[in-house]
């Protein structure tokens, strides 16, 4: 990886930029980034993947991805996010009936949401809170990732409280 630019790929998203690291054989993180951030060109297989991958899910929300993920996280988070991983795209859960599923607590599942590593592959935007959309990426209020995750949502036809 290229040390001046901390990321293997940047690309445009709908919403700014989506920044992409890659670790040995397998993706290390995506990023959420504001449109101001340079674009990097991939600069390995598997960062070229995961840009392709990605464009496609901006062109089809339904798109499967198949990339290698890194083993981060703690049990739990892990656990949650799988059970993410299994809500289809346009089905929206609230961080309760989450909870409930995997015998939590909805801030727990709120916290190991805003710790995902990998957002769009694991939507953990399809996860909003009981009277509205809630927070995303660990960012509460309005702004950039709370944007970014109405984009997501409305991409994907969603309903959201």
């Amino acid at each position: 990886m290229k040390q001046a630019t901390l990321f293997n790929a940047v690309i445009d998203a709908p919403f700014g930029k989506v920044g992409i690291r890659v670790q040995d054989d397998a993706l290390r993180e995506i990023v959420y980034l504001p449109e101001s951030i340079p674009n990097v060109t991939p600069d390995t297989p598997l960062a070229r993947a995961a840009v392709e991958q990605i464009e496609q899910y901006f062109a089809n929300a339904a798109t499967k991805f198949t990339l290698p993920l890194a083993p981060v996280g703690t049990a739990f988070q892990q656990r949650v996010w799988q059970a993410i991983d299994g809500i289809a795209p346009g089905v929206v859960l609230t961080y309760g009936q989450l909870a409930k599923q995997l015998g939590s607590v909805p801030r727990a599942i709120g916290q190991a949401c805003g710790a995902n590593y990998f957002p769009i592959l694991i939507p953990c935007h399809r996860v909003v809170g009981a009277s509205g959309i809630g927070g995303f990426s660990n960012h509460a209020g309005d702004g950039f990732f709370r944007n970014v995750k109405r984009w997501l949502l409305t991409h994907e036809g969603a309903s959201y409280p």
